[in-house]
C-alpha cells in the first residue's frame, strides 16, 4: 500500500508538468511608430499605425488601431513589452492584462552592423 501511494505523490507532482501551455513569450522592442497610410478613397474613420518590433533577429511591422483613439503609441518608440509571435499575428498583454492580436504586416531580419574598414 504504501508503493502504491508512492507512486501516485509521484504522478500527482509531475502532473503540473503536462499541464504547461507551450507558449514562448519573447521580449520585442518597438523601434518606430509610422500613422498607417490608408489607400486613396478609403474611408476608414479609425487612425492606425505601423509598429515596428524587434524580436530577436526579425522585426516584424504590425499594423495596431489603438482604442478609443488614443495617441500613446506615438510615443512608444524604445519601450520592451512581452509578446508571442505567431503564424501571421503578435499576440501581447496590456497593463491590464488583457490579451490583444495585431495582425503582421511585413518581416525582415534584422540588419548586421556594417564593419568598419581598416
Amino acid at each position: 500500500m504504501c508503493r502504491f501511494m508512492s507512486a501516485v505523490r509521484v504522478c500527482l507532482a509531475a502532473l503540473p508538468a503536462f499541464c504547461q501551455s507551450s507558449s514562448n513569450y519573447q521580449v520585442a522592442a518597438i523601434t518606430e511608430v509610422k500613422q498607417h497610410q490608408v489607400a486613396p478613397g478609403g474611408a476608414s474613420e479609425a487612425v492606425s499605425y505601423d509598429v515596428a518590433l524587434k524580436v530577436g533577429g526579425t522585426i516584424y511591422v504590425v499594423l495596431y488601431t489603438p482604442p478609443f483613439g488614443a495617441e500613446t503609441v506615438k510615443y512608444a518608440t524604445g519601450r520592451q513589452l512581452l509578446v508571442l509571435v505567431g503564424e501571421k499575428t503578435i499576440q501581447y498583454n496590456d497593463i491590464m492584462g488583457r490579451s490583444f492580436e495585431v495582425p503582421i504586416v511585413s518581416q525582415k531580419p534584422v540588419p548586421s552592423p556594417e564593419q568598419p574598414k581598416e
